[in-house]
């Protein structure tokens, strides 16, 4: 995909470090900003090197027409731990992710990114979970036009810790 500001392709093992730093970057900024979500650290070069090797999962990379990384996202076909075992009709964004200092409007054009992927594969929704304590993240998802359709109390963490997210999903049309 390409718009007035970025061009998104399928990340490859090359781009490992790029991505980290985008994690460890929000990571950071999360923090600063008293949010409670994600941990720098967290996700590390095996993390996403994994998913880029991945047949259920895809990794997509942001640049600017320099090269420049803006963003990155995840794309699972399957969800089990939030989601349960479901039939094969949508697609998961996980690590929507923006450079800090990226254009405005860089996370939302990801995310249209990521819910026409899902569509050309045939899948009539797009679905993700957020954390229950991010309120802001919560009402940027549904100024996409995402609904909160569940919340699951005790999802649980890399490092066995629990924490609560909200279910949310957007009909593709």
């Amino acid at each position: 995909m390409t718009t007035a500001h970025l061009s998104v392709r399928r990340a490859t093992d090359d781009d490992i470090d790029t991505l980290v730093s985008l994690y460890e970057g929000a990571a950071r900024w999360m923090l600063e900003h008293g949010i409670t979500q994600w941990q720098p650290g967290a996700k590390d070069e095996r993390h996403f090197g994994r998913l880029i090797e991945s047949p259920r999962a895809e990794v997509w990379l942001a640049h600017d027409a320099d090269g420049t990384a803006l963003g990155a996202y995840e794309l699972w076909w399957s969800d089990e731990q939030a989601w349960g075992v479901r039939p094969p009709v949508a697609g998961y964004v996980h690590r929507l992710m923006t450079r800090r200092g990226a254009p405005a409007g860089t996370g939302r054009a990801l995310l249209r990114d990521a819910e026409l992927r899902i569509a050309g594969a045939g899948r009539a929704l797009s679905r993700l979970d957020c954390v229950a304590t991010n309120p802001r993240l919560r009402t940027y998802y549904e100024a996409a036009g995402y609904a909160v359709v569940g919340e699951l109390a005790d999802k649980v963490a890399a490092d066995g810790t629990s924490y609560g997210v909200l279910l949310l999903e957007k009909p593709l049309g």
